[in-house]
């Protein structure tokens, strides 16, 4: 099995599009600050998305799996940064985070800084109800992002990835 048949199962082909599309706004971004959403009803394991990513777009992406006591959106991405600054970075986790609420709430609030701290695209993977969160207490920031890009992964893909991801306290 490729990486690639890996996420997409090779019967959704509305995944690679979805792929296509999220490979395509992360290299239309390179350099500056964006965000993008990428919506899916489980959680993948993050490293399977990231080889995956790596293997169709050829850049170095970094991924941080954020852990469920973060405080702040902003803080747990600006301590995971690796020097230089990756192409982009893709948070997974925000649905597991125990006070989601207050941090979307502190992620409205300090959205400037985003763009002044990230010269990169930012991908949120998250869920529908992170999504309704977000749309409701971080209206500002969401506003920054296109439509969400929707994947849907097989059952058997559904799983959370427990080790061989940094979790980052914020």
């Amino acid at each position: 099995m490729t990486k690639h048949t890996e996420l997409n199962d090779g019967d959704c082909p509305a995944n690679n599009k979805a792929l296509e599309r999220l490979i395509r706004a992360i290299s239309m971004s390179q350099g500056q600050f964006s965000l993008i959403l990428v919506c899916c009803q489980c959680s993948p394991q993050p490293l399977q998305v990231l080889n995956q990513l790596q293997e169709l777009s050829s850049l170095p992406v970094q991924g941080v799996r954020l852990h469920p006591s973060v405080d702040t959106l902003f803080t747990a991405v600006f301590t995971s940064l690796e020097e230089p600054p990756p192409p982009a970075l893709v948070v997974f986790g925000l649905e597991s985070v125990v006070e989601v609420d207050r941090v979307l709430n502190a992620t409205n609030l300090v959205r400037d800084e985003f763009r002044k701290q990230f010269p990169f695209p930012l991908v949120l993977w998250i869920n529908d109800e992170i999504l309704q969160k977000l749309i409701r207490l971080a209206p500002d920031f969401k506003s920054w992002a296109a439509n969400p890009i929707r994947l849907e992964l097989p059952n058997n893909q559904c799983q959370k990835q427990t080790s061989r991801m940094v979790c980052v306290n914020g």
